[in-house]
């Protein structure tokens, strides 16, 4: 049975770039996203390039229904995931009391509910055979939560806490869990509004690249947690040194428009 990495959010940013690595490293790919034109041009592009099998599966993870459909897909297909990258998540910026509920809760069954259904899936699948990698990408603001982004930083909040304490649970299982934690990125996930304020004016954006190898690396070699640069390592440390009143205060200034 041939094995296969499954990255979620395949079609652009991190998960796209991570695709594009892992392919040149040979490894068969299972790419998941919602644009179906993105996807078969990744399926034909790769699998032609590289001489990989590479099967893409156009899914809304958000749908809880579509996920674990996704799942029974892979499990009649008899495909081996062999390394889960539980990648895909968006966010929004705002305040809390002017912005869509819809948006919120689909942001909540996305960044949290479906990875944490994929990670239980596909985490029994490796416990079973003993071996296994799985890597969930967390965020920057796992660790520094910031106004303006109220529920995107508490669901990648849960995703470090999650991934954390199942990585220690399945320690003697043979399966790995680890987390990515990027800083700002350059990726669509920004909007307008966000690249507007203060915290992306000092914090430039890093190319999705340079994330992907250090993703790559993590997802393949690694243990624990990542957080991608020395600046965002420092920056995720200071509210073990800074009272939280004021490290609040510098974060809603941070996350505030330039002015």
């Amino acid at each position: 049975m041939n094995k296969y990495i499954l990255i979620t959010g395949a079609s652009s940013g991190i998960g796209y770039e991570m695709a594009q690595l892992l392919a040149a490293q040979k490894f068969n790919l299972i790419l998941v996203a919602r644009s179906l034109r993105i996807l078969q041009k990744m399926q034909l592009e790769l699998s032609a390039q590289f001489n990989i099998e590479v099967k893409y599966f156009q899914v809304d993870l958000s749908d809880l229904e579509a996920t674990q459909e996704l799942y029974n897909i892979i499990k009649v297909q008899e495909l081996q995931v062999s390394h889960l990258v539980n990648n895909a998540g968006f966010g929004d910026y705002g305040s809390f009391l002017d912005t869509s509920l819809e948006k919120e809760l689909n942001m909540i069954s996305l960044n949290i509910s479906s990875l944490m259904m994929l990670t239980k899936l596909f985490a029994q699948d490796m416990a079973a055979r003993k071996s296994g990698r799985i890597m969930n990408v967390a965020s920057l603001l796992s660790f520094i939560p910031f106004p303006y982004y109220s529920v995107y930083s508490a669901s990648k909040a849960f995703v470090l806490a999650f991934s954390e304490t199942i990585a220690a649970e399945l320690e003697d299982s043979g399966v790995v869990v680890t987390t990515l934690c990027p800083g700002t990125v350059e990726t669509p996930f920004h909007t307008p509004e966000m690249r507007k304020t203060n915290a992306m004016s000092s914090n430039k954006p890093v190319p999705a690249k340079d994330v992907a190898e250090a993703g790559v690396k993590l997802l393949l070699h690694g243990k624990g947690k990542k957080v991608v640069g020395f600046n965002n390592w420092f920056i995720s440390n200071l509210p073990r040194v800074t009272p939280s009143a004021i490290m609040m205060k510098i974060k809603k200034n941070l996350a505030s428009p330039k002015s």
